[in-house]
């Protein structure tokens, strides 16, 4: 046990090391998280007191604005309930939303470090692939904030675990599995590919083991019946309060949209099927292999740092009729396919990366089957080597580099993700003394409800009169804009050279030299008597 323990004490320390240096909720879905944590912990219930993007509402400016609205109508609500106990118990603080998820992110390590014992791996192999786990490349980071990443990544490489021991006869472990995959699945919409491994083990071992079957209808039905009680209630849920299983997939801007700013936008007509096959089929087939690439890519650079990519490659091939390793092999298919075909527009902005992390435990023990299987390769070739002490020299050289990629890379999150707080923050402050009650509209509505506890909505990607259409919907009093995450038709409006009539002069600016301003704010006004827009 001493070996589990130290992984665990290491990632744990990793976790705790980042938050050290940033440990606020640092980009939308974090934010949305915490924020709607604080609400079911204050007994709220699922509830938001702003629009982080309008497809929680139906993709369009809805027929009545109102604020607070039923939260998770595009996110799923593990990542809130994990909070909810720990601010019962801290309190509504950052310590209090991050810990939950440092500690899962965490047991991945250990976690690691028993699949590859499991699968008969060397224990210096195991331990390589624990500490691989624990500080994962550029995903480190992510591990650190209240998302799902720290909780998809142990619960997918639990869920293939649990495939790869049925796979071996063990039965229960479909049950098992059952209740993972549930899991993982209300931690995120697209855990679902998580039981396509299952589903096709129970079908190939039906086809080839009619009369005596591993798995059989017995554990096939245990399977699902635990998926379904672990989901089922969340599923009745959100047919109640939005009368659909996939809320913000009804208004088509999640599958149909051809460019991911049209996921912000409330003009127009909403996307549809027609209308996205009616680009024609170069044009779709172009943009699912272009996602398809960005998937690739992704994956290869960013847990992977590149040089890894290779090996992982190579261990697969090697590792290919391994049992141990069969379900990641359909899954890493199963992901990489349902992203290029549904999701390819969103692959570059973190819809594949969030479920890829399931890949990462399983994908760096077989980097390091890669690595030793091509020493083994070269000291064939090469008699003057000694592959087992070649294999433990480039394995360690492996882990160092992939450790100091995971430092740079936590580095340079941290430094532009602590960039946009202290932006925030000083707007934040220029709020201080507007009422309580006034509602503001910014490029992050959940960073400003958690930082200026302002209720307000997201900026929508659309021309002004539209902007002015959800600025008056919702009786908005305050506009944010910031340089590094602004639309197209308010970008004029930042650098001077236009301005509404419903628009005030900059209340604040924050410049920069030679540069258009960092930030700026600005009065609203949406009736003659608010003299705040006066010249």
């Amino acid at each position: 046990m001493a070996l589990p323990i130290a992984l665990f004490l290491l990632a744990l320390a990793a976790r705790i090391a980042t938050a050290a240096v940033f440990g606020e909720p640092a980009y939308p879905d974090s934010f949305y998280y915490v924020n709607v944590a604080h609400q079911v912990a204050a007994g709220n219930g699922f509830q938001v007191d702003y629009i982080w993007n309008f497809v929680d509402v139906g993709g369009r400016l809805p027929a009545d604005p109102v604020l607070p609205v039923p939260s998770n109508g595009h996110w799923m609500p593990l990542a809130v309930l994990v909070q909810v106990p720990f601010i019962w118990l801290l309190g509504p603080t950052s310590l209090a939303s991050g810990l939950p998820f440092w500690i899962a992110a965490a047991l991945t390590a250990p976690l690691t470090y028993a699949i590859a014992r499991d699968a008969g791996l060397s224990r210096s192999t195991a331990i390589a692939g624990g500490v691989l786990a624990g500080i994962p490349g550029a995903v480190a980071p992510y591990l650190s904030q209240p998302d799902n990443f720290a909780l998809f990544m142990p619960l997918g490489a639990l869920c293939l675990w649990a495939c790869a021991r049925a796979l071996r006869g063990e039965r229960r472990w479909f049950a098992v599995g059952g209740l993972c995959v549930g899991l993982a699945t209300l931690s995120r919409n697209d855990g679902l590919l998580l039981g396509v491994p299952f589903a096709l083990a129970f079908l190939i071992d039906l086809a080839r083991r009619p009369s005596a079957p591993r798995i059989g209808w017995r554990g096939a039905l245990l399977c699902a019946g635990g998926f379904l009680l672990v989901t089922a209630p969340w599923w009745l849920r959100q047919l109640q309060v939005f009368g659909s299983l996939s809320p913000s997939g009804s208004s088509g801007r999640i599958l149909w949209i051809g460019a991911y700013r049209e996921l912000y936008s409330i003009g127009g007509d909403p996307p549809t099927l027609a209308a996205f096959l009616g680009q024609g089929a170069g044009a779709v087939l172009a943009s699912r292999l272009e996602g398809l690439a960005s998937a690739i890519f992704i994956f290869a650079v960013v847990p992977l740092l590149f040089f890894l990519a290779p090996f992982t490659v190579i261990g697969a091939w090697l590792r290919r009729r391994d049992p141990a390793f069969i379900p990641w092999m359909v899954y890493a298919v199963t992901l990489f396919l349902a992203n290029a075909a549904l999701f390819a527009v969103h692959v570059p902005h973190g819809t594949f990366l969030h479920s890829a992390v399931a890949l990462l435990p399983h994908g760096y023990l077989l980097a390091l089957v890669g690595v030793a299987g091509a020493v083994a390769w070269v000291a064939e070739r090469r008699p003057a080597w000694h592959a087992i002490r070649a294999t433990r020299t480039f394995s360690t050289a492996a882990v160092v580099v992939a450790v100091l990629g995971g430092v740079a890379g936590s580095f340079i999150n941290l430094r532009s993700w602590s960039a946009d707080q202290q932006l925030r923050q000083q707007v934040a402050a220029a709020l201080g003394t507007v009422p309580a009650e006034d509602r503001l509209m910014s490029p992050d509505a959940g960073a400003y409800r958690y930082l200026a506890q302002r209720r307000g909505i997201v900026t929508p990607d659309d021309p002004l009169p539209v902007v002015e259409s959800a600025l008056r919907a919702y009786d908005v009093r305050w506009l944010v804009l910031e340089r590094d995450h602004i639309t197209s038709a308010l970008a004029p409006v930042l650098t001077g050279d236009v301005r509404p009539a419903w628009l005030s002069e900059p209340v604040l600016t924050v410049p920069e030299q030679d540069r258009p301003p960092r930030a700026a704010l600005y009065a609203v006004c949406l009736s003659t008597s608010d003299d705040r827009c006066s010249p």
